[in-house]
């Protein structure tokens, strides 16, 4: 049989890249030769490029699915006001457990942009980051983007205190850190007597689209107290991840690797419906205001 020519090519691809789209859960190669009506030569001819594309991918049993140039392109124009509703209940939880500063960022080009904020319970260490912007590599929210894919500008670090890291393999040391706990730490490196942790937030793929950071005073937010709440807050970015269809490997480490993530859909899972890891807070703390700053 003569090869199809390059229009008919397309034609099939982008028709075979259709169903698998439109299926509801990862498609077995059988059953797209059943649906397609395709030669196995061709079909697989025809996956193997749209594979090295990005734009299909295969899960552990080999079925088909959407790739990930898709799913970066579709969270990449993911409204903020999605991830703010998403992330909403694990920042209320996260703020009545801590009595801190509970803050939602997401990166815009080389620095973080936090667009949402649970004011603190306290008198003092309360700051209301608004619309600001923050480097990369003296925040713990700029550090969790880095760990996870983001990249440092070029040229030299800003120094804003004496403990900001400025030196690049210093630095990528921490970051290997973060990457083993899943958590990061900024002790003073923003601002002097500041400490923040963070953690992921992750799609299905396993690309991180925003963090979580709980901040406070060092005076009563130690390194102690940090470690404390950073399990706290490692459930919390784990539950907002699943809603976005990134699960725990069932060990409950996490964050999990793409290879590990299992078809949600042909499981029913419905993260949105998980409820909240109950936890324990010192002392009840006042009703906080959740507030949406810079989202667009």
């Amino acid at each position: 049989m003569a090869s199809p020519t390059g229009t008919q090519a397309v034609d099939r691809a982008l028709s075979l890249l259709t169903m698998v789209m439109e299926s509801p859960r990862a498609i077995s190669f059988g059953d797209l030769q059943e649906m397609s009506g395709l030669a196995k030569s061709t079909l697989s001819r025809l996956l193997s490029s749209l594979e090295n594309s990005g734009l299909i991918s295969r899960n552990s049993q080999g079925a088909i699915r959407a790739g990930s140039s898709l799913t970066r392109f579709a969270y990449s124009h993911l409204p903020n006001e999605e991830l703010i509703d998403f992330a909403g209940p694990s920042m209320d939880a996260l703020g009545q457990a801590t009595g801190e500063t509970i803050n939602l960022a997401v990166l815009v080009g080389d620095e973080v942009e936090q667009i949402s904020q649970v004011d603190c319970t306290f008198h003092i260490g309360g700051v209301n980051w608004g619309v600001s912007r923050v480097p990369l590599h003296c925040s713990a929210l700029g550090k969790i983007f880095l760990a996870y894919g983001a990249t440092l500008p070029e040229g030299r670090l800003a120094r804003l205190t004496p403990r900001s890291i400025t030196n690049r393999k210093v630095l990528e040391a921490e970051l290997e850190e973060t990457r083993t706990r899943g958590w990061s730490l900024a002790d003073s490196e923003l601002e002097v007597g500041l400490i923040a942790i963070a953690a992921p937030i992750f799609i299905e793929t396993g690309e991180i689209i925003g963090a979580l950071s709980i901040s406070g005073p060092t005076m009563r937010m130690t390194r102690e107290v940090s470690m404390e709440y950073a399990d706290l807050l490692l459930e919390q970015a784990a539950l907002v991840s699943e809603k976005f269809g990134y699960l725990m490997v069932p060990n409950g480490k996490f964050p999990a690797t793409p290879d590990q993530v299992i078809d949600h859909n042909a499981m029913n899972h419905n993260a949105t419906n998980n409820p909240l890891v109950s936890q324990q807070s010192p002392a009840p703390q006042p009703e906080q205001d959740r507030r949406r700053v810079g989202a667009a």
